[in-house]
């Protein structure tokens, strides 16, 4: 039976179109920078956002049934695989990503919400094998739950550390059944409010052993993935461990751990931190870490993570451009870390917000081509560039001067007189006439 009845297949019916219920740009089979869509863009479902998530917030209650029709906590968890299969059937969508907590009622006990995990994980198994559709990461809740209230690697009870663990473990175990190609780990709580009672040293240690306990686990258990940290700053704790790539890059390195761990990059967490999207993705792949994307954007007049679905179109671009930089995705791909906001209730509404992220970002994937292909900007780039590629500057990149050297050639060519404009204003239109300019 199905549960999303009145939705049909999604189709690709061009920038003309003005069915909504339609893509616009995204045309899953066209060939964009020597791939198809699909496999440029590899887009996910969220289990959390699409199937769990009702509009609860702060200052009311739900607005949306996504019990699809079940009774008990787990024939509602039942209910939701079926509908998370048709879900992403009818837009096309090859992946999905979860949290231990989306797929299963936690139950009374540990060892009750593992043998809850055990049966769903059947199921999903099963749905897997009939529909192909694949795992693109899965990932532990260690942050809602009240024994998580001071976090849970890094928190100052050890009990809370090893229930983390627990879970950690368990959900590792169910990604590999089910053959993802991720494993993230989200700080949550990972944090602290204030230094008066924090040692900080001490949770930083302890936030590297369990991941270096999950590393080794991976391996033990023959886990061919990615393993990532996501960084994200303020929320839900002031001071965020994991607050942006470059402290996270700087935390695996401190550690050991930078060979192990990639980075998977959420553009409203970027925004929170005082960074462009761009930015974030940009640190990841100079530094050799860009693993996967939370596709979403937030709102700039609001200071909290809003989880919208992406419709700005520069932000997918500039992003689709770092990531054709970075060779494309491997493991990783787009997970639509996003929700509807909490007026947007029907099922029409769930459907037509995916197909707004997926055409945006389909623009952005076309491009972030045409910006490779124009040549401009990397052109400028180069030139701005051009005086370490021979002289002094190549000298100083081989490592064949001292800074006695160096200091010796600038005491003999005096002021510098070559400096070149920036450009930006230039660059900034060359970018407008990319996007909006005949084709």
């Amino acid at each position: 039976m199905s549960i999303f009845e009145n939705i049909p297949y999604i189709k690709y019916e061009g920038a003309e179109s003005d069915n909504p219920l339609a893509f616009h740009y995204y045309n899953a089979d066209a060939k964009i920078g020597g791939k198809t869509m699909r496999e440029q863009l590899k887009f996910a479902m969220s289990y959390w956002h699409t199937l769990t998530a009702d509009g609860t917030d702060m200052f009311g209650v739900g607005t949306q049934d996504k019990s699809f029709g079940g009774k008990t906590p787990m024939e509602v968890a039942q209910r939701r695989v079926e509908a998370g299969f048709e879900f992403m059937d009818k837009l096309g969508l090859d992946y999905f990503c979860f949290h231990d907590r989306d797929i299963a009622p936690e139950g009374e006990t540990l060892a009750g919400f593992q043998k809850n995990l055990d049966i769903i994980t059947e199921k999903i198994e099963e749905k897997m094998a009939q529909t192909g559709k694949k795992l693109l990461w899965g990932t532990a809740n260690c942050f809602a739950h009240p024994r998580y209230m001071h976090g849970a690697g890094t928190s100052p009870n050890a009990d809370s550390f090893a229930y983390a663990a627990a879970q950690i473990k368990k959900c590792m175990d169910i990604t590999h059944r089910l053959g993802g190609t991720g494993y993230v780990f989200w700080g949550g709580r990972e944090g602290y409010e204030t230094l008066l009672n924090t040692d900080m040293k001490r949770e930083l240690d302890n936030m590297a052993r369990l991941l270096t306990l999950a590393a080794d686990y991976a391996d033990r258990i023959g886990f061919k993935g990615d393993l990532y940290i996501e960084p994200k700053p303020k929320e839900p704790t002031k001071h965020q461990y994991d607050f942006d790539a470059s402290t996270v890059i700087g935390f695996l390195r401190g550690y050991g751990l930078d060979k192990r761990f990639k980075l998977n990059i959420e553009a409203n967490h970027a925004t929170l931190a005082g960074h462009t999207f761009q930015h974030e993705l940009c640190v990841a792949r100079v530094n050799s870490m860009f693993g996967s994307i939370d596709a979403n954007q937030g709102d700039m007049l609001l200071g909290w993570d809003t989880d919208q679905f992406p419709t700005n179109v520069y932000d997918t671009a500039l992003c689709m451009l770092e990531v054709l930089r970075a060779g494309g995705f491997v493991n990783g791909g787009l997970n639509f870390d996003a929700k509807v906001r909490r007026g947007s209730f029907t099922p029409e509404d769930w459907f037509a917000a995916y197909i707004a992220g997926m055409d945006t970002f389909a623009l952005g994937l076309i491009i972030a081509d045409r910006i490779i292909r124009d040549g401009r900007i990397d052109a400028f780039i180069a030139e701005r560039y051009s005086s370490w590629n021979s002289g002094i500057g190549k000298q100083i990149e081989e490592g064949k001067v001292t800074l006695e050297d160096i200091s010796a050639y600038a005491l003999e060519m005096g002021e510098v007189k070559t400096m070149k404009s920036g450009g930006q204003e230039r660059l900034e239109a060359v970018l407008n006439q990319i996007m909006f300019g005949a084709q």
